[in-house]
């Protein structure tokens, strides 16, 4: 809610925030234009998804070009609820996180492993697999924050 951003605002602005920390906020799409305007510009506003092409008939889907027309330069691709709610495999999340840098946003790409990956040992050839699929779709390291 508007409120509960408020709240946030309120917190960041009043820190302290280490000036050596790049700090980014993110908030669904709903709230992008609204937090973008409420916080100071030194903080940063990340969308929570984008979709891997520029337009077409994605219903309820955001394009990298939506969420920098109201001044956010950041999105959030592959988090494990995306993974595990919404099923988007590697491949997709790779698709996004390459449309998501082509079209000039900076990536937080989401790489980790269910509860029963980890119990059963599987944990770095998860997150290797995810980051692989995501680093060959990456030629820009400074603008990609591995989560």
């Amino acid at each position: 809610s508007r409120s509960k951003i408020d709240d946030i605002v309120n917190f960041m602005v009043t820190g302290p925030l280490d000036v050596n920390t790049e700090v980014v906020v993110g908030c669904p799409s709903i709230y992008l234009d609204y937090s973008r305007k409420a916080l100071p510009p030194t903080i940063g506003v990340a969308a929570q998804n984008c979709y891997k092409v520029a337009s077409g008939a994605f219903t309820g889907e955001i394009s990298p070009a939506m969420i920098k027309d109201v001044g956010v330069e950041w999105v959030i691709l592959g988090h494990s609820e995306r993974r595990n709610v919404f099923g988007e495999n590697d491949q997709l999340v790779a698709e996004k996180v390459g449309h998501a840098l082509a079209e000039g946003l900076k990536v937080i790409a989401c790489v980790g492993e269910l509860l029963e990956e980890r119990e059963s040992g599987k944990t770095e050839e998860v997150v290797f697999r995810q980051t692989k699929a995501i680093a060959d779709k990456v030629s820009d390291w400074s603008k990609v924050v591995i989560a």
